[in-house]
């Protein structure tokens, strides 16, 4: 049996010729930089519940002082300045997608309210915006009844509960999107790249014929399988904590109520079975094409259904148990009781000890399969 202290020098050896390779590959190389700093910072500024910009139009067929209340009342950044149209190009307008909001003020609008009359204001939405029209349609209705109140009652009048309810924000006192949005994404990359790097660079070894040529040397499977793995591992651990400094706390102004080393060390963890789970699918796959497809087998229930995305609460039993066997979901769990709620270890470590099994059982298995290959590929 060979000492383990050879095993891990061949390892560190090996593994340096990775971060090499990668080196050379510049259109990866690229895709890694992007991946930890534009996609983070464009992911958390498209938050798509959140109107912004909206175009607007308005059909005032009551030229009143009331209408011109209420169509003064959508300004920026929510809604564009909206466009005064007539009836005749509303139809035109929406068809060509140049307003998602039409709204139509019928005449004698203003003499009907005064009235004691209830008139009917027409909003026409373009739901093919599925987002903006959810919201926006609540933000128009809710502003236009309060102009039409203020102005029926000449001020505006506020209502004084029976009960006041004191609001506390915690973790995200400005409820500001971008936080939750940026980091998400941030974990996600982490899942995304590792499994992409180790797949990749043992596909890149089999078409450039160089598997071939660590077969000959005095290297067993273990060897070049961990080289990979600590290698690649260690390129996106290095990435998540540029990216975690300088883009979520830098750009972004994030706040990180935990400690930074403890969630990447946690990260860590997560890419030792992450790196595991790429080499399996490098020795499933035949090339980078079919590489690419299992990655969407493996990738969208990785993300959608660790808890990121939606609470794993609102999600049927079945499926929560069965993703308790995903590192994601694990991950998910600690990295957002860290960066959010400033969780210690004593908190945490139930997710970092079912990562480490997780990891063990990825390994083992990755190692069983990678094992398999090379036989065959030596007979």
């Amino acid at each position: 049996m060979r000492p383990l202290s050879r095993s891990l020098n061949h390892a560190w050896h090996l593994g340096i010729k990775e971060l090499r390779s990668l080196w050379r590959d510049r259109l990866l190389l690229i895709f890694v930089v992007w991946a930890f700093t534009g996609a983070l910072y464009t992911a958390a500024h498209s938050v798509p519940d959140r109107l912004h910009k909206a175009p607007m139009a308005v059909v005032d067929e009551d030229q009143s002082a009331m209408s011109a209340r209420i169509v003064s009342a959508f300004y920026p950044p929510t809604f564009k300045v909206p466009a005064h149209i007539d009836l005749q190009t509303m139809d035109a307008g929406m068809d060509q997608g140049r307003y998602t909001f039409v709204l139509d003020i019928p005449p004698d609008f203003q003499r009907d309210v005064l009235a004691g009359k209830s008139p009917a204001l027409q909003l026409n939405v373009d739901a093919t915006q599925m987002s903006q029209a959810f919201v926006g349609a609540g933000y128009i209705q809710s502003i236009a009844l309060a102009e039409i109140a203020e102005y029926v009652q000449r001020e505006r009048f506020v209502q004084t509960p029976a009960v006041d309810l004191s609001l506390r924000y915690r973790f995200n006192p400005t409820l500001d999107e971008r936080w939750f949005m940026g980091a998400m994404e941030l974990i996600n990359n982490v899942t995304m790249l590792s499994i992409i790097l180790t797949g990749a660079a043992l596909i890149r070894e089999r078409e450039h014929g160089t598997i071939e040529h660590l077969l000959v040397l005095p290297l067993t499977p273990f060897e070049i399988m961990l080289a990979k793995v600590w290698s690649m591992g260690l390129v996106v651990l290095l990435a998540t904590a540029v990216a975690l400094s300088a883009v979520l706390q830098g750009a972004l102004a994030m706040p990180v109520s935990g400690s930074t080393g403890l969630f990447l060390a946690g990260c860590a963890l997560h890419l030792f079975a992450t790196t595991s789970m790429g080499i399996y699918l490098g020795t499933v796959a035949r090339s980078m094409p079919q590489l690419g497809l299992l990655m969407i087998l493996v990738l969208l229930p990785l993300e959608m259904l660790s808890g990121g995305a939606t609470p794993r609460e609102s999600m049927p039993e079945l499926v929560r148990t069965l993703m308790l066997g995903a590192p994601t979901t694990h991950f998910v769990t600690f990295a957002q009781a860290i960066l959010y709620r400033g969780a210690g270890l004593s908190i945490v470590w139930p997710q970092f000890a079912a990562i480490a099994l997780i990891g063990t059982v990825f390994f083992t298995g990755a190692l069983m399969r990678f094992r398999a290959t090379v036989s065959r590929m030596q007979t």
